[in-house]
């Protein structure tokens, strides 16, 4: 029985149904879920990457979710603050079904989806074309989506997906990041609120200066505020008990007399008459001529405790940090409970031994280095530092000097400093994408780009790299190669230049090339496939381990080869080989795209050739033609010049424009040509009659196109010809006007012009005509707009420009003075299309051919304008 469209709308619903459920019942995913929610809000890269996502895949929005009985966003990019529900029910959300697949989900059109078609986004148009990533933490639990949405269907290719899976993997990177620093801080607070309760405080006495430092805990024990402490010895003294004060200011002298150990008990009267008992420890320190100068020690209350060792004892064991000591043999004189769990050891079987030989690995490393010079400085230390097996593990230490030796807190960073290197690998992945992007992207030459890659992905993704292109004839060419180590660079070209002509069509090359697919190898199946000869010499002297070979894929085809190779020891990560495939794709669409612009670049071309033929040579002048197309544009645009004999024997020149810059302009242009061309060569009409006539034709095959247009005529009775002037006939329709360098090397201005209206706009208006007398020798140049307008300029300063060129280039022959002012006025790379058309008459007459006879045109007055 078929189903009706909304039975089948209600079946495919209950997908989100079940994917939430399915959700729900994971109780080790939520638990995943809420460890990261607590980090919400803590890492501004989470913020630029979704911002990041929405950009470079082109969309109005991105959203960061995450997933446990309910979707919370984490993220959020490109809708208006407040727009965006922070939380949602998991059955009314699309990145629910993200969530629950094996893989991206892509929906161009959502609204025609049954999963989804329902649902509250789709139907409020906020969400038609989806794309959403799995967000799955380092033990496999997905936590979260990162997805991008328009309110626009569009079709999702496989470089979209690529792109999001890779920024997928940098925001759970950020996430876990940020939840294992707030874990951390907060390990901290408890480390310190430890410290705190055991009521330890600290002094730092400079017996040059008199200056006595106590920190908080210190002052706080001798009934002092910060405001109130006055940093002297003096206030020490105040507090003493009148009856411990000599005993223990003998026992200062003596320990900065023999620059030794100080130790006391004393009590303390506070101002209000209460009295509390300290234990107080420290050290004289000498300076360079042996005496003592500056002493440090700490201090605790031991009112409730006499012997104070309990109580700070009791402080450590209960530290959620690592604490151990150590005494002035480096021996250890104490071990808690969390050090015994992060060593690895019992403190029975620490107690009383050396350091250094305890755990070897800590010899003329970080560790010494630090631990000594904390000790013969006097001053704490803080530092990470990994430590090999059978630790293997990175730890975050303080250390500090104390009386009986150092005294060292630590814990364990190995997980963070993980997170911290897969993000920062992560970000190196997305720079190397974004480089290899601007690379490409800011070039039309695409296969000098490509021979720049190995350069950007050495040494980020593998040792060293050579990359292959097939050529026009389909033959695969080494174009780019490059090695980390200077040294070898030599090597890999010298490969580069042989290794094709000996590998067999067994080889990694030719199979990627083949099926278009990676394919690895390991050095030896190489070495094995290459007969004996220089290739195989120099593969074994740069000695790789393996190698991958990515194909450059085109639309349909394969391009090329992305060659890496990788160091002894060393391998592709999956997420580096992700990222190299990437590269590899990025590359190969550029090269299909540079293929496919030559070939369209070619086929303009050849187009405007047919269009804008070579021009005839009269008796009575020489004329030359050029054509530039504009350097930002397709190779073909609406401009055009045109020059030919009318069956009067008239020379006519014409100089057009049509509105645009495409292949349309082009087919426009090549229709108003041909108009043109057939008014004038059937009717021997003169100017203003053949831009009528060519109004009028476009007016009734409704063209629909605007253009402007000069059209010109030269003409010559026997009595002109005999005192060697010519008559130039002239209209204009909405273009600029000819200009005329006279025989003296001076540029004409002529009278006051006013252009018509432009062809297409009205066929009945009203067109007039000029005549202006010319001597033998003058040239006469008509040009479009192209060669005097600028962005930076405008129109009249391109006309001084112009005008001041042909001043200085116009006794130059004809060909030449048109190419220099190519040069000068726009250096041969013109903003906009520029056609030239230009005729010089002849300085002596000619004679004319018999059959052609002498023109006879009656004398023409100029019309009144």
């Amino acid at each position: 029985m078929e189903r009706s469209p909304r039975q089948h709308r209600v079946l495919r619903a209950s997908d989100v149904d079940l994917a939430a459920e399915a959700l729900r019942s994971d109780l080790a995913r939520i638990r995943a879920t809420r460890r990261l929610r607590s980090a919400q809000g803590s890492s501004p890269a989470v913020d630029r990457l979704v911002e990041l996502a929405a950009r470079l895949l082109g969309v109005q929005a991105g959203q960061i979710s995450l997933l446990d009985e309910i979707q919370t966003i984490a993220g959020v990019a490109g809708l208006p603050p407040g727009s965006a529900t922070r939380e949602t029910a998991l059955a009314d959300s699309p990145c629910t079904l993200a969530a629950a697949g094996a893989d991206l989900l892509a929906i161009p059109d959502a609204r025609a989806d049954a999963r989804v078609g329902h649902l509250p986004a789709v139907t409020g148009g906020q969400v038609v074309a989806y794309l959403g990533a799995p967000l799955t933490n380092s033990q496999g639990h997905v936590v979260g989506t990162l997805c991008v949405f328009d309110p626009m269907p569009r079709e999702w290719t496989g470089t979209d997906v690529s792109t999001l899976r890779q920024l997928a993997a940098s925001v759970i990177t950020e996430l876990e990041y940020a939840a294992l620093t707030g874990e951390y801080e907060r390990q901290h607070l408890r480390w310190r609120l430890a410290m705190d309760a055991g009521g330890v405080g600290t002094f730092d006495w400079d017996l040059r200066t008199g200056e006595l430092v106590w920190d908080e805990p210190l002052m706080a024990m001798f009934g002092y505020t910060a405001a109130d402490f006055d940093g002297t010895i003096t206030a020490f003294n105040r507090r003493l008990h009148p009856d411990d004060l000599p005993r223990v200011g003998e026992a200062l002298r003596a320990c900065i007399e023999i620059c030794g150990d100080f130790e006391a008990e004393y009590r303390v009267v506070h101002p209000d008459g209460g009295t509390r008992w300290v234990q107080a420890r420290g050290r004289a320190l000498a300076g360079p001529d042996g005496t003592a100068v500056r002493m440090l020690g700490a201090a605790y209350d031991t009112t409730e405790d006499r012997t104070g060792d309990v109580r700070v004892t009791r402080v450590l064991e209960a530290m959620p940090a690592g604490f151990y000591s150590l005494d002035h043999d480096w021996r250890f004189t104490h071990v808690n409970a969390e050090a015994e769990r992060l060593l690895g050891r019992s403190r029975e079987e620490l107690l009383g031994e050396v350091i250094w030989t305890a755990f070897p690995a800590t010899v003329n490393s970080v560790f010494e280095e630090s631990y000594r010079s904390a000790v013969r400085t006097g001053q704490p230390v803080n530092f990470d530092a990994h430590y090999p097996a059978p630790l293997d593990g990175w730890y975050e230490l303080r250390a500090w000097p104390s009386p009986e030796g150092l005294s060292v807190y630590f814990i364990e960073v190995t997980e963070r400093k993980q997170a911290r290197d897969r993000a920062e690998r992560s970000a190196q992945r997305l720079a190397l994408l974004a480089q290899v992007s601007a690379e490409l992207a800011g070039t039309l030459d695409a296969q000098t780009a490509t021979s720049r890659l190995p350069r950007l992905v050495v040494p980020g993704l593998a040792q060293w790299c050579v990359v292959t292109v097939v050529d026009a004839e389909g033959r695969p060419r080494d174009v780019g190669w490059w090695h980390a180590e200077p040294s070898s660079r030599a090597l890999v070209e010298r490969y580069a230049a042989v290794r094709l002509d000996a590998m067999p069509a067994t080889s990694p090359v030719a199979r990627a090339l083949l099926a278009g697919e990676a394919v690895r190898a390991n050095v030896d199946e190489v070495l094995a496939l290459l007969p004996d000869g220089e290739a195989r010499d120099l593969l074994t002297a740069l000695a790789p381990s393996s190698a991958v070979c990515l194909p450059l894929r085109g639309r349909g085809r394969t391009l090329g080869v992305l060659t890496l190779y990788c160091a002894q020891g060393e391998a592709l990560s999956r997420e580096d080989l992700a990222t190299a495939q990437d590269v590899a794709d990025r590359a190969g669409l550029a090269l299909d795209n540079t293929r496919l612009y030559a070939q369209q670049q070619q086929l303009a071309e050849e187009l405007q050739r047919s269009l804008l033929t070579d021009p005839p040579q009269p008796d009575h002048g020489e004329i030359a033609v050029r054509y530039l197309p504009a350097v930002e544009a397709a190779r073909v645009g609406g401009d055009w010049y045109d020059a030919f004999l009318q069956p009067g024997g008239a020379t006519m020149l014409v100089i057009g424009d049509v509105v645009g810059h495409d292949t349309a302009a082009a087919a426009a242009m090549g229709q108003l040509r041909g108009l043109l061309r057939g008014i004038a060569t059937y009717s021997d009409a003169p100017p203003v009659e053949v831009l009528r006539g060519l109004d009028a034709s476009m007016a009734v095959l409704e063209t629909e196109v605007l253009a402007t247009a000069t059209v010109a005529r030269f003409e010559q009775t026997d009595d002109e010809r005999r005192r060697g002037i010519t008559r130039m006939r002239w209209a204009n329709a909405g273009h600029l006007p000819p200009l005329v360098i006279n025989p003296d090397g001076s540029v004409a201005e002529l009278a006051a012009w006013k252009g018509d209206l432009l062809l297409g706009v009205d066929h009945e208006a009203e067109r007039q005509e000029s005549v202006v007398t010319l001597d033998r020798g003058a040239t006469v140049l008509l040009f479009t707009d192209g060669l005097v307008e600028r962005r930076d300029a405008d129109l009249d300063a391109g006309m001084v420009r112009l005008r001041e060129a042909l001043a200085e280039v116009g006794d130059l022959p004809l060909e030449q003075l048109l190419d220099e002012v190519l040069e000068r006025l726009v250096e041969g790379r013109p903003e906009d299309d520029v056609a030239l058309v230009a005729v010089r008459l002849h300085r002596q007459d000619r004679p004319r051919p018999a059959e052609a006879g002498p023109q006879d045109v009656p004398d023409v007055v100029p019309p009144e304008r």
